[in-house]
């Protein structure tokens, strides 16, 4: 039997060094009694970019009902909204951190808040109010969570279903409160947090 020639033999060290550089890259070896490595399940788009709060205190997510797509002023148009059911006077709270932009009344909204975001490119919008927190003023900053009115049905409300009329649009920094471009509040507010 021939022995390989010293060029033979570099080149199966060459071919055999490969190799376990190649698996070293492929296959993790974990010794068996080395610590259990799980995969981290990875957070949910809408956890990423800071789910909503349910503006209403107390309201769980399964008592919320998309009526985003109804059809709203005798077919005319749609909500581009959600109504969010709840008692008179209960607390409508911030669904994000943001700065007031609006305090307003008309006929269709009743008392009205306008909260901006922090980076300018969200308007969230609470309808049909009984009355403000105390203090409250345009300009003023205000963090998730924290009371900024109470429901109620004024407006174009039902007096006998008070709610929260809430709706978020997507507007380009700068412009203004009463403009930009409703998105569904609906699995912003539904999907929970992990």
């Amino acid at each position: 039997m021939r022995r390989p020639g010293r060029r033979g033999c570099f080149g199966i060290l060459l071919a055999v060094l490969l190799l376990l550089l190649f698996l070293k890259m492929c296959v993790r070896i974990v010794p068996g009694d080395g610590p259990e490595q799980r995969a981290v399940p990875e957070r949910p788009a809408a956890a990423e970019a800071g789910a909503l709060l349910i503006p209403v205190e107390g309201v769980p997510p399964s008592a919320l009902t998309d009526t985003f797509t109804q059809a709203r002023a005798g077919g005319v148009r749609p909500h581009d909204a959600i109504d969010i059911m709840a008692a008179r006077g209960r607390a409508v709270l911030a669904a994000a951190d943001g700065r007031i932009e609006k305090l307003f009344t008309s006929a269709d909204g009743g008392l009205t808040i306008y909260e901006r975001s922090p980076d300018g490119r969200r308007i969230y919008y609470y309808a049909h109010l009984d009355g403000y927190a105390p203090g409250l003023a345009e300009g003023q900053m205000v963090k998730r969570g924290q009371k900024i009115a109470t429901v109620g049905s004024t407006g174009n409300a039902d007096p006998a279903a008070p709610h929260l009329h809430f709706a978020v649009n997507e507007i380009a920094p700068g412009e203004p409160w009463y403009r930009g471009r409703a998105i569904n509040p609906y699995p912003l507010l539904a999907r929970p947090i992990r």
